[in-house]
């Protein structure tokens, strides 16, 4: 199989496993709406399209560096764990999960799994599932679109903390904080 062909197929699977996972959420009893989700979900499209080595051939752009194919499976191997990462996450979120910033009925901390290494394990799964890709890809808007990706990630995360350290017990989510890091396990 075609390098181009496994990335696609592992970010097509990761998009329509995540979409039909999302149908077993609980509940929504708050949402989070303000202007800053409306531009981190901006952020994080607009970094996806800039990321799509679609977007660089109709641009006509050229790699910045040859990544051979025995780099490009391992690339698509780090895409994969990456991906595999965040589902993990979402597995020990269960029912909370939500696409935006929200709090379930029943909601509490998740402590458990990969939330132990970091309070977003699904944004650092998925942080170094395009990094490889982007390395894989070697152009200038896959680099930007990377960037542009981290931006809204790092804008919704940051929501998200703020959102659910208003929402829940009063010390639960502070005491989270102080335990696991943000992103990046060990920081």
């Amino acid at each position: 199989m075609r390098p181009a062909l496994l990335f696609g197929g592992i970010w097509l699977g990761w998009l329509i496993s995540w979409m039909v996972a999302a149908l077993w959420s609980d509940r929504t009893a708050k949402r989070l709406l303000t202007w800053d989700v409306l531009v981190y979900r901006i952020l994080i499209v607009a970094g996806v399209i800039l990321s799509l080595s679609l977007t660089a051939r109709h641009l006509g752009e050229r790699r910045i560096w040859h990544v051979g194919y025995t780099s490009a499976y391992l690339l698509a191997g780090v895409t994969l764990a990456g991906v595999l990462f965040a589902w993990w996450a979402r597995i020990h979120l269960g029912r909370l999960w939500s696409s935006g910033v929200t709090r379930k009925e029943n909601h509490r901390v998740v402590d458990t799994g990969p939330h132990r290494l970091v309070r977003h394990p699904i944004y650092t799964g998925l942080l170094v599932s395009a990094l490889a890709t982007t390395i894989a890809q070697a152009t200038a808007t896959a680099i930007v679109g990377w960037i542009v990706i981290i931006l809204g990630i790092w804008m919704k995360a940051r929501a998200e903390e703020r959102f659910l350290a208003a929402e829940l017990e009063p010390d639960a989510y502070a005491a989270y904080r102080r335990r696991v890091p943000m992103l990046l396990p060990f920081g």
